[in-house]
């Protein structure tokens, strides 16, 4: 399946039933009166979302999503069928914005969460209820109001534990696959991966959901390589694990410049817990790794571990602090219960 995290739909909830023009005609009634009922209501449009999507792609293929109008009322006072919601499903982590882009109407970090896009119309009055003292037999009744359209804008962010960030051909491919089930595309050359790629790794008792992003260049921020959008994959995860390639020209700069831009975009993403790993490491000597680790240390980094995907060195460690630093961040956003 094709992965795809934007998308835009039209959305148009059911107009309203329309009103009904009766009278009562029984025998032995000379007078009947008026007997119109009011019309259905409107269907809404509403959002769920789902564990079983995983990707927006189904709506490249239907961008139009109309609910049914409401039944028009009937003799004996009978009031229309109210039209049925029209669900539409999107995976767990879409949010949902205005035509504007900016304006958030839904945000579904939840399985089953529901949100409503569009209100159907209310039903049109009968001419019973435009029955007066001196007006006892009216014949007009209201048609049914229309309902609610717009466009929206419907972006996923993917929900993970940890996400890993670098500048292209860093090795975040190589490392999600080795401690993980997941099979991204591994080549040696930059770009290789150009999709968010999902990983579950075993780590101590529990797992952790890594997530990968397409590397980062300068100016990411501002959309160049699709890096804003690749960066909202990352503003819910609970830590990041920053890969620098270790045979890189600079790799102090690379951290500079990866760092620079998750500052530039905001969403709070430099205030997460960070975790520097030296990947390819077994190309390198020890002592240019311990050289390179200190200049990171000395330019802010906190934790700086040498990793190999290949060797499996640092990998089980890096795992572990993840791990740790994730269950960290979970205690800190547990909402404290008051008890008297």
């Amino acid at each position: 399946m094709k992965f795809l995290d934007e998308a835009k739909i039209f959305v148009k909830s059911g107009d309203g039933g329309n009103g009904c023009v009766a009278f009562r005609r029984e025998k032995y009634i000379e007078f009947g009166g008026p007997a119109g009922g009011n019309g259905g209501r409107g269907g809404d449009v509403m959002a769920e979302a789902v564990t079983a999507l995983n990707t927006l792609i189904d709506f490249r293929y239907r961008q139009h999503f109309k609910a049914r109008r409401g039944e028009p009322g009937e003799g004996r006072d009978r009031t229309g069928a109210s039209a049925n919601v029209l669900t539409i499903r999107v995976p767990v982590g879409t949010v949902i914005l205005e035509d504007d882009k900016e304006t958030v109407v839904a945000d579904m970090t939840a399985k089953g969460t529901t949100a409503t896009l569009a209100r159907g119309g209310k039903g049109g009055r009968g001419n019973a209820a435009f029955k007066t003292s001196t007006n006892q037999a009216p014949r007009r009744a209201e048609g049914g109001f229309p309902g609610e359209e717009r466009w929206l804008w419907l972006r996923l962010k993917l929900i993970a534990d940890a996400g890993l960030v670098g500048m292209p051909n860093a090795g975040k491919s190589t490392f999600l696959s080795v401690v993980s089930h997941a099979k991204p595309k591994i080549a040696d050359y930059p770009f290789t991966t150009l999709t968010p790629q999902l990983g579950v790794a075993q780590a101590g008792d529990g797992e952790t959901v890594i997530a990968d992003i397409p590397g980062l260049i300068a100016g990411a921020h501002e959309g160049t390589g699709l890096g804003d959008r690749f960066l909202g994959h990352v503003e819910r995860c609970n830590a990041l694990l920053h890969l620098i390639d270790i045979g890189a020209q600079d790799p102090v700069a690379n951290w500079h410049t990866v760092h620079a831009e998750l500052d530039a975009y905001g969403h709070g993403l430099t205030e997460k817990p960070e975790i520097v790993g030296l990947s390819k490491c077994d190309l390198a000597d020890d002592e240019i790794i311990a050289a390179i680790r200190a200049e990171l240390i000395a330019a802010g980094a906190s934790q700086v571990l040498a990793l190999s995907s290949v060797t499996g060195t640092g990998v089980r460690e890096a795992l572990a602090i993840i791990a740790a630093t994730v269950a960290e961040s979970r205690a800190d956003k547990e909402p404290v219960l008051w008890t008297p």
